[in-house]
């Protein structure tokens, strides 16, 4: 089995980051100084699981702050915000604003890294403070209004 790094456009890699096989970072992901990505969920010494690596996806415009750790297996969602020492253990949603150990949404983040004025579930509409790019809560789940994707 073939196993390898990928690593997109406009990556920002700080000091002391370990990136290992299975990992993909789509283009313009930022990852903060000794954060850390896993690539084996259980890990023992005596014990080979090269064969048992988890893939963990990182997409497009993600943030991830100093001293996090990303357990492998996990796909981190367009433009979400990992905070300082977060431990991610699950799949985060897009825009999410995650933080503590193990990483909770405590909010929602636009495009542009400006915290949004969105409660964490219901509806509503918040506008970037920097861009003014409309965003749409539904439910869970937070969108751009102009229709695209990310």
């Amino acid at each position: 089995m073939l196993s390898c790094v990928v690593i997109g456009n406009n990556v920002k890699l700080q000091n002391n980051v370990s990136v290992y096989d299975d990992v993909t970072l789509e283009d313009d992901v930022f990852c903060g100084p000794s954060m850390v990505f896993t690539n084996v969920y259980n890990p023992r010494s005596a014990i080979p699981r090269k064969d048992e690596y988890r893939s963990t996806h990182v997409k497009r415009g993600v943030s991830i702050g100093a001293n996090a750790t990303i357990v492998c297996g996990v796909t981190l969602g367009e433009y979400c915000f990992i905070g300082a020492g977060a431990v991610i253990t699950k799949d985060v949603k897009p825009y999410a604003l995650m933080a503590g150990v193990p990483a909770q949404p405590i909010g929602w983040m636009s495009r542009h890294g400006e915290r949004l004025d969105l409660p964490l579930t219901g509806y509503g509409d918040a506008e970037c403070p920097a861009t003014g790019e409309r965003y749409r809560l539904d439910g869970d789940t937070l969108g751009r209004l102009d229709g695209t994707a990310s």
